[in-house]
């Protein structure tokens, strides 16, 4: 099975309304369709845009004010997924849960159904400043192109959430990402690729790019898309099926067979998937 996805190299910068909110989402996702895919992906955070909107004195809104959008922002996702038959990894929103804030990933499937994944590892910044908690569990999530996993960001950093994703049966990660400068996107960028190659599976990443000017810890971002292959004959050599240029607002393309993840597990140059040493280590 081969589908196509998209990854959006999201552009933050002030708004005055949900409505600006709306606008620029909804043309990525047409520019998107243009390109006949079946997945889209947004970045992590890209609702602190809805921050820079601001209250009655013209300063942003504080992070907690955040869950306040979350009724638009599903109505909006959903609507767009199921207008154009497309599966929406609509990056991540600040949820109000039980336990406090919470930095959730959400998939809008095209039948209107909605699943989320809230991050299961915090940032020291997440924690410090905004208070955010961790997520309890992780899963994986069954489309019409087989079984996929959302870990956001810092989560791809820890290989053992990766190599539970893939026990669970993703054959793609997708990792919607924001990071502040050249160290952080690189942490992420090879953490990317290293769970590929473990796992032998694909990784669709992106990340912010733009400014907020309004918004503490959203005032720079460093970011680029692409799409990540495990490193074998199949697979393009350096493992990436498609990059965008760094800091660009743009969108990256890339199909992603399936069937070739299935012929380097069994048969490959490499087959780390099948070696792992179970008697030396646990078997997720």
């Amino acid at each position: 099975m081969t589908y196509r996805v998209a990854a959006v190299q999201y552009e933050l910068k002030d708004i005055s309304s949900f409505a600006e909110f709306s606008h620029q989402v909804t043309h990525y996702v047409k520019n998107a369709m243009e390109y006949g895919v079946q997945f889209i992906l947004f970045p992590e955070f890209m609702t602190t845009q809805l921050l820079s909107i601001g209250d009655s004195t013209q300063e942003a809104l504080p992070i907690e004010r955040l869950p306040e959008f979350t009724e638009a922002y599903t109505e909006l996702f959903t609507q767009l997924a199921q207008q154009h038959d497309v599966y929406i990894i609509g990056g991540t929103h600040v949820v109000q849960a039980d336990a406090g804030l919470r930095n959730t990933a959400f998939l809008f499937h095209p039948d209107g159904r909605v699943d989320t994944q809230a991050k299961l590892h915090m940032t020291p910044t997440e924690v410090e400043e905004w208070s955010m908690t961790p997520g309890d569990g992780l899963e994986v999530f069954q489309t019409r192109y087989g079984t996929i996993s959302m870990l956001t960001c810092y989560d791809i950093e820890f290989p053992e959430i990766v190599r539970m994703a893939r026990a669970k049966g993703a054959d793609v990660v997708f990792c919607p990402s924001c990071t502040d400068d050249r160290h952080g996107f690189y942490r992420v960028r090879y953490c990317c690729h290293a769970r590929a190659v473990e796992n032998q599976i694909y990784i669709v990443t992106t990340g912010t790019v733009g400014s907020l000017r309004k918004v503490d810890f959203m005032r720079a971002n460093y970011g680029q898309a692409a799409i990540i292959s495990p490193n074998d004959i199949p697979f393009p050599p350096a493992g990436i099926v498609a990059a965008g240029e760094i800091n660009f607002d743009m969108l990256v393309v890339g199909d992603l067979d399936l069937s070739l993840l299935e012929k380097v597990r069994q048969s490959g140059s490499v087959t780390t998937w099948r070696d792992r040493r179970t008697d030396l280590y646990p078997n997720w």
